[in-house]
């Protein structure tokens, strides 16, 4: 089973995580941060992953810390769950519409941490939520996954509507690239044979 709990603690958040990369859409939130507990239970979803997580930040303070500290938790677990990366897919690309938004997003399991983030005319808030913490949290997790991931926006006027397309499209875009393809047949997909 490909599964890995992360417990990280700072001075600023400690966040207990279990992340299982072949579930069935269980998800279990308790961040403290309304707006992205309802973002990771949609990715959860149509990634077709099972995710709990609780944290305890400074909210006091401002949501940011919990936000990119989960993305970096989230990271951590899905590089190890993945293992030595045999047999996985590796590529994928997702557009997800949701009403009239439409963001397509591309993830490449290489290694490399590399973010793209194209997501332009977002309000300043979503409730008591700050949007530009969307970027941090992917920045943390593509930072300690090891991945590629470009995030494009090709319109859309709801913010609500704009985030909720890109963590939709995330999920799908980690199940199909963390995918065991039975044509590679166990092996690195990889001319240099590693990633």
């Amino acid at each position: 089973m490909r599964n890995y709990k992360i417990n990280r603690e700072t001075s600023e958040t400690a966040i207990d995580l279990d992340f299982t990369i072949d579930g069935t859409g269980n998800a279990s939130m308790d961040t403290g941060v309304g707006f992205l507990d309802h973002m990771l239970t949609l990715m959860t979803k149509h990634g077709l992953f099972d995710l709990q997580v609780r944290c305890k930040g400074d909210l006091h303070v401002d949501q940011h810390h919990s936000v990119e500290d989960i993305g970096i938790a989230l990271g951590q677990a899905f590089h190890q769950a993945l293992g030595n990366k045999e047999g996985i897919t590796r590529y994928a690309t997702v557009t997800s519409p949701m009403d009239e938004a439409l963001s397509t997003l591309s993830l490449d399991i290489s290694g490399r941490s590399y973010l793209v983030y194209n997501v332009e005319g977002l309000k300043d808030k979503v409730g008591n939520f700050d949007t530009e913490l969307i970027e941090e949290f992917f920045l943390g997790f593509v930072r300690h996954a090891n991945v590629t991931l470009h995030i494009n926006l090709a319109y859309g006027k709801n913010t609500h509507h704009i985030i909720e397309s890109i963590f939709k499209g995330f999920g799908r875009a980690l199940d199909q690239a963390s995918e065991n393809n039975p044509r590679i047949d166990g092996k690195i997909p990889s001319t240099k044979g590693s990633l």
